[in-house]
């Protein structure tokens, strides 16, 4: 290997202490490395005036590894930019949780495994999300980790009707579903009651938000079916989607959301020879 990009979240690498060290390890290692941030700062967030910022997209063109430095929601924003160009990625938790992160910031001297490309790469399936509103697609993105539709901060019911393959598999009130990869499983739908899925899996996982149902449970689905989910009659109540964490998208009612099966995948590098289940054991301890 020998170049790679490092993505930084300023504020969950203080001082920027993580991917400087990283910087040192890597150039020791004979490795060219360039620091990019992935998004804006506030304007009042202080950049060290010492340290070089690169052009993101100009830097992953000839890069052969992104690296980030922050939590999962550090990653999975980042990581969009290296799936379009077929480029894995490689977490270093600086977060809480960090289950997709292979390395923690205490474990960076493993860099140096880069230089004789002593790693292995996994695949990750992801989601392709789109948004129908009254015929016309509204919203278009891929998800590595789930698509959640919520209801507003009112606290009342939405009604939503989930179909696999156009057929109905679930239609209840309650405050909303959450449709998953087996990455995914391990964030906002486990908090929801959904199962632990191994992450190299080929699923989909739908799982209610506290469903006015007692029939209405968890689904794992064929990775081939089209999940869709219709937004039911809401009165004066909002529904939103939200793809990883992102921006929230408002949804109206007879808006269909339709996910399935990305092209893309996310490609994962993995340094140390960890099992999952030694990871799930480790960080929901």
């Amino acid at each position: 290997m020998k170049k790679v990009v490092m993505t930084p979240n300023p504020y969950r690498d203080k001082n920027f202490k993580y991917v400087n060290t990283a910087e040192r390890i890597l150039k020791e290692a004979g490795i060219d490395c360039k620091i990019c941030l992935a998004f804006d700062v506030d304007k009042n967030f202080d950049l060290p005036e010492d340290m070089v910022f690169h052009d993101l997209d100009k830097e992953l063109q000839d890069a052969e590894l992104l690296i980030c430095f922050g939590g999962d929601g550090t990653l999975l924003h980042a990581s969009k930019a290296a799936t379009k160009r077929n480029l894995p990625v490689l977490g270093v938790n600086v977060g809480t949780m960090g289950f997709m992160s292979e390395l923690e910031g205490t474990e960076l001297e493993l860099l140096k495994k880069l230089k004789d490309d002593d790693f292995i790469v996994e695949d990750r399936m992801m989601l392709h999300v789109q948004v129908v509103h009254e015929g016309e697609i509204i919203y278009d993105d891929i998800a590595l980790n789930d698509a959640a539709i919520t209801k507003g901060t009112i606290a009342r019911v939405i009604s939503v009707a989930v179909l696999c393959d156009d057929v109905e598999a679930m239609n209840f009130g309650g405050d909303g579903v959450i449709v998953c990869t087996p990455t995914g499983s391990t964030a906002y739908s486990l908090s929801a009651g959904g199962p632990i899925v191994e992450p190299v899996s080929q699923n989909i996982v739908i799982t209610p938000i506290c469903a006015h149902d007692m029939m209405t449970k968890p689904l794992v689905a064929s990775p081939n079916r089209k999940i869709q989910v219709r937004i039911g009659r809401m009165g004066r109540k909002n529904a939103f989607l939200s793809v990883d964490g992102g921006r929230a998208v408002r949804l109206s009612p007879g808006d269909l959301v339709t996910v399935c099966k990305a092209e893309q995948i996310t490609k994962l590098l993995r340094l140390k020879n960890r099992s999952f289940f030694e990871i799930v054991a480790n960080k929901l301890r």
